[in-house]
Formats: structure tokens, C-alpha cells, sequence
């Protein structure tokens, strides 16, 4: 039996679309609600199927993108008002467009499942799944890519369904959860057929596709918690390293990592005292340091994590950069005539990069914004044993993107089957095992250190192999077998 009718009057149905998406936020951290998201996407799929026609189902889905990023991404004003110094008058419309740009891609999903939509159920939720997996694919490299809340994060462990994550990443879990979602329209065939689907990704849960490589090694994660609105002021400067010198020297490990830029200047500038201590220390404990510095002068610089210790110095530059935050697209240089953003003409890091090799490991660094992107972490794989992410979240405050950045990396854990390093400035510090649980964290907005015993992996998940080719794999067979087999 198929769910209710919704309401008929367009506004009701406008505004259930947009009160569906804005719970949707609810299945992601903080919240946690990961069974929710088959139920959100079973009222989206009912939404969509009970249309009138395409421009009214892109209407509803456009609805219920706008209410889902307007909750799920509301810090992204907080970074451009409260710290990035624009008016609020520019800054609350500016927030505004851009959940509205991500909201149309739920607008072309419902659409496009409303025009071609097949007449057996079995097929029209599969056409449906399909869609939702290809728009958050799509998210992640159109206008060089924003896939945050990709449906798939909301199964990060404890959700069965994250046992699929090693086979066909995070895109296919948003698959797998539309599938369901859209399968519950049919009461007692669609329940048997998700349940049978999580009990599959739990069973796969228990496969262990990589395996431990030498001994525990220490780590200790720096969280500085300094300020945003003090970070670039040049009078915090020496403060800054003075802090982060004594954290390191209170806790001693093989690796120790600290956040994204917690060296706020040029690598030239910062005195040759401070890099001598910080060498030193390591090099005492046997191992090696990572900080977050800017690299370069001039016009050419660079968001870098360098390396001081027993190896030699090693930099990672940042590749893939954030819009407007790292870099200015172009005909946009207006932009900072209305925002204080310091350095945001980074210039792009090479890809792929080498693994650095230090404290006796090899070791894939990524910083901030680059764990959003699954296809370009595993470049580094099958060399680096350890996943290493240097962030700065300061700039959305206490807001949802801290437990939401958490939860990526979560995913792309268990995507390459290796752990994963996160030192932030103020949140979340945290270690991720393999298996994508949380396995050690740091409250937000403390000073604190995380120290732990971690183990380098080795071997490949298919997705390290075969990156989104296995979901867009999966996605294409579904979209022609709807169309092959989907009438009566």
C-alpha cells in the first residue's frame, strides 16, 4: 500500500517539501538520527510521484533542498558576517543564493524523476535512488565541488548501511539510502527488501579489507583554540607560538600534529628560534612534528602542513581550496571589497603528491576542506598507511559544521580502511579507526591535547581502487534497467 495523498493546495505541499528537508538535517551530527533518512526520503520520493508534472516536482524538490541547506548549512553565514567582516545585509542574501544554488540540484532530481518516472515501484525507486546518488556526486565537483551533506554521511557508524562504504563510498550510500527510503512506499515488500538491505551492509561491516602495518605508534593532536578574531591579529602572534611551543613540550609523542595554520604567518617570516625549539622536541622524542603554516611570498603562496623532526623537512600545499575563502573566482574580486578575508589568494597545490614519510611512517596529509573529497584522498593511496587532517573551523563557530566535518571524516575512514588524524584549532579533534568509528575526541572550544596509539593499514577497499567508479557504476545500471524494465 502506498503512502498517503499530501495535501492538494500547491503551498502545503511547498511547505511540507521544505519542513521534509530542513528534518533531513536531523539524520546528520549532531543529531545522529541515521534511521531517520530512509523515512525523509521516502516523503520526498511520495512528494515527487504524487506531482501534477516535471516543473511541479522540480518546484517541491527545489523546496526541500532550499529548507534542507538553509538548516544543514547555516554556519556558512556565520563565517561570512561574524568573521568575515561583511554587512548582514550583503551576508544573509549571500547565504541565502548560495543554499538556493545547492537546492536546485534537488530541483533537477524531482524533475527529472517526475518526467521519466517508470510505472512499477520497484523501478521508480531505484530511478529515484539513482537520482539522489548522482546529485550529491554531482555536488562534489560542479563549481569545483560542495558535496557537505551528502546523504551518505548521515550512515556513518552506528547505521548498518556503512558497511557498504568500502565498496561503493559515500555517493553509494546515498544510493542505498534513497533506495530504502523510496522501497518503504510498498508496506511489506519495500520493508523486507530494506531490511535485507542493512542486514547486507552489516554483514559487510565484519569484512576486513586492509590490516594493521608495524608497531602502535604515539600521536598527540594539538587543539590551540585560539580565537578567530584573534588568530591574524599581530599582537596574538607570539602569544600563538609560545602556546603551541609549551603544548608540545608537555606532551611528547612519535607524531605530533597541530591545526591548520597554527603558524599564522609566512614560513620565512616566523623566527628561526621557534622552528629550532620545535625540531628539537621531536627529534627528542624520536618522531616528528606537522603544522599548519603559509608557504611562498609574494602573489604565490600556499596553505602548506611542514614536517620538523629526525626526517627531513617535508611540505604538503593544499590542492583543492575553498571559493571565496581560499581563493576568488573569477569576476568576483568585488567580493573583498565587502569581506576581511587575510590571505584568500591562495595559489593550488600540485596533485597527486607524494606520501610524507616521517616518524617512521607514510603519512597522507590533507587540510580542512580536501577530506570532503573521497577521489582525491585515496591519490595517496596504497602508500600512506595514515590519514592525517590539519582544520580550522573557527570560522563557523557553535555551529553544526564541527560534528559535520567530524562525520566526513568518518567516512573517508572507512572508505580507505585508514585511520584518520584530525588536529583542529577549535574543534574536532579526534581520532577515527578504520572501521569509521570515533575511536578518541576532544570536546570543542577547549585548549587540549589528544594523545593516543594509532597503527599505519595497508591493502586497498575497492573503493581506494576503483574511487566513485564502482557507485557511478552501480548508479548508470539502475537509471537503464528503470528505463529497460520499468513498465508494466
Amino acid at each position: 500500500m502506498l503512502p498517503p495523498a499530501l495535501p492538494e493546495r500547491p503551498a502545503l505541499r511547498l511547505g511540507t517539501a521544505a519542513l521534509a528537508g530542513a528534518a533531513g538535517v536531523l539524520c546528520f551530527q549532531p543529531f545522529g538520527l541515521f534511521w531517520l533518512a530512509p523515512l525523509v526520503c521516502l516523503l520526498l520520493f511520495t512528494l515527487l510521484r504524487q506531482a501534477d508534472g516535471p516543473r511541479t516536482a522540480a518546484w517541491l524538490g527545489f523546496a526541500f533542498g532550499l529548507g534542507f541547506f538553509l538548516v544543514g548549512v547555516s554556519w556558512i553565514y556565520v563565517s561570512l558576517s561574524v568573521f568575515g567582516g561583511m554587512p548582514v545585509w550583503l551576508a544573509a542574501p549571500a547565504t541565502f543564493l548560495f543554499c538556493a544554488l545547492l537546492a536546485a540540484f534537488y530541483g533537477a532530481i524531482g524533475w527529472a524523476c517526475r518526467r521519466w518516472l517508470p510505472e512499477r515501484h520497484l523501478f521508480q525507486a531505484l530511478w529515484f535512488a539513482a537520482l539522489v546518488g548522482l546529485a550529491d556526486w554531482s555536488r562534489s565537483w560542479v563549481f569545483t565541488g560542495f558535496p557537505w551533506l551528502a546523504w551518505g554521511y548521515s550512515q556513518s557508524p552506528p547505521s548498518p548501511l556503512a558497511g557498504f562504504a568500502p565498496l561503493v563510498g559515500v555517493f553509494g550510500l546515498s544510493l542505498a539510502v534513497a533506495l530504502a527510503g523510496a522501497l518503504l512506499g510498498r508496506w511489506r515488500s519495500g520493508l523486507a527488501v530494506t531490511v535485507l538491505l542493512f542486514g547486507a551492509g552489516g554483514a559487510l561491516q565484519r569484512v576486513a579489507w586492509t590490516e594493521p602495518a608495524g608497531e602502535p605508534l604515539t600521536v598527540a593532536l594539538i587543539q590551540g583554540n585560539v580565537g578567530q578574531e584573534m588568530k591574524w591579529r599581530p599582537e596574538q602572534f607570539f602569544r600563538t607560538l609560545a602556546l603551541y611551543r609549551d603544548l608540545v613540550e608537555k606532551h611528547p609523542a612519535r607524531l605530533v600534529v597541530l591545526p591548520e595554520t597554527a603558524v599564522p604567518a609566512f614560513l620565512d617570516a616566523v623566527p628561526p628560534e621557534f622552528l629550532a625549539d620545535l625540531q628539537a622536541l621531536a627529534r627528542r622524542n624520536r618522531g616528528d612534528l606537522l603544522f599548519g603554516t603559509v608557504t611562498g611570498s609574494g602573489e604565490r603562496y600556499w596553505n602548506s602542513a611542514v614536517s620538523l623532526g629526525t626526517a627531513p623537512t617535508q611540505v604538503y600545499n593544499k590542492s583543492h581550496l575553498v571559493p571565496f575563502g581560499e581563493f576568488i573566482p573569477a569576476g568576483f574580486s568585488w567580493f573583498l571589497e565587502w569581506a576581511t578575508i587575510p590571505m584568500s589568494q591562495f595559489a593550488r597545490g600540485e596533485q597527486p603528491q607524494a606520501a610524507l614519510e616521517i616518524a617512521g611512517r607514510r603519512v597522507a596529509p590533507n587540510i580542512c576542506y580536501e577530506d570532503v573529497f573521497g577521489d582525491e584522498i585515496i591519490r595517496a593511496l596504497p602508500a600512506a598507511g595514515l590519514l592525517v587532517n590539519l582544520s580550522n573551523t573557527a570560522w563557523y563557530g557553535r555551529s553544526f559544521a564541527q560534528p559535520q566535518h567530524l562525520q566526513i571524516a568518518q567516512l573517508r575512514a572507512l572508505e580507505t580502511g585508514r585511520p584518520m588524524l584530525r588536529a583542529t584549532n577549535t574543534g574536532m579533534t579526534a581520532v577515527v579507526a578504520p572501521d569509521g568509528t570515533v575511536q578518541a575526541s576532544l570536546p570543542a572550544f577547549t585548549q587540549a591535547v589528544l594523545t593516543a596509539e594509532v597503527r599505519a593499514y595497508q591493502g586497498m577497499t575497492p573503493f581506494a581502487r576503483w574511487g566513485n567508479g564502482g557507485f557511478l557504476a552501480l548508479a548508470l545500471v539502475a537509471l537503464a534497467a528503470s528505463r529497460r524494465f520499468g513498465r508494466r
